[in-house]
């Protein structure tokens, strides 16, 4: 017995169309069904927005940001990619007076790359998090910064780099603050920071002083000299490696001046 495929062809077809207008027919019943009228108010605002979705605010999106702003719960000022003339647009739109903050950049807290030495070639893949789980970090402080970018594919500003000396490079001006390379970042060797005035321990390390002259030209060695000379008490040891608290540092710089190790700086 033989089949005439031919012959099938049409029914099939009537078939396959039907059900295509029912899909479509139900599609449409849905969008009307479902339907949700939304905010003037909050379209206005996200023409105004920069629409990166980063999430730095808090919120998935910028829509539910812009939900959150229009209903009261939060401030504009929340989204890090806005500039001072697009909170002034904004201002002026919700009648209210919005003033930018002062600008947050990431902060390397690590001067290893180049001026750490390393414990071996490593070949794989070519991201930080796959070489920790592979064999630990290359570089012989365990603690420092692999280098291998994962921070650079988190930034969807193009705001950071590796350079040359084998450490991340922020591009302050492309960076919006949104933290995305800190939270990329398996060995937190990056932290948010005000532009200007902040004093940093620029080290990350936890090993003892005489191994960390060994592998690294600018580590600290917990020596504690800049604690003993810190006017305000502001500097503390944890962990074999200095800590200062930004709320008692007054910027002085003396911490900066006596450090043997450079291993201190001021933004």
């Amino acid at each position: 017995m033989t089949v005439d495929l031919m012959s099938l062809m049409p029914p099939a077809i009537a078939v396959l169309g039907a059900l295509g207008l029912a899909m479509a027919g139900m599609l449409v019943w849905a969008s009307k069904a479902f339907y949700v009228e939304s905010d003037p108010l909050v379209d206005a605002l996200m023409e105004l927005m920069p629409g990166a979705n980063c999430g730095a605010c808090g919120y998935p999106g910028c829509a539910d940001f812009a939900e959150h702003v229009v209903a009261g719960d939060v401030t504009p000022d929340g989204c890090t990619s806005c500039d001072a003339e697009t909170f002034e647009m904004i201002g002026e739109l919700l009648g209210m007076d919005i003033s930018a903050g002062e600008p947050m950049y990431p902060i390397v807290l690590c001067q290893g790359g180049t001026n750490c030495k390393d414990r071996y070639d490593y070949i794989g893949a070519d991201t930080c998090r796959a070489a920790i789980l592979l064999s630990g970090t290359r570089k012989a402080c365990s603690y420092g910064c692999i280098g291998l970018g994962d921070c650079v594919r988190a930034c969807i500003f193009d705001a950071i780099e590796i350079a040359d000396n084998g450490l991340p490079k922020i591009k302050k001006y492309n960076c919006k603050g949104c933290g995305a390379c800190v939270t990329a970042c398996p060995q937190q060797v990056l932290t948010i920071a005000k532009e200007h005035g902040q004093v940093f321990v620029v080290c990350a390390s936890h090993d003892k002083g005489k191994y960390v002259k060994e592998i690294c030209e600018f580590g600290c060695i917990g020596c504690g000299i800049c604690k003993k000379n810190c006017p305000e008490g502001a500097i503390k040891l944890v962990k074999a490696v200095a800590v200062i608290d930004q709320e008692k540092c007054n910027q002085c710089g003396t911490c900066i001046e006596v450090c043997p190790r450079s291993a201190i700086v001021k933004l």
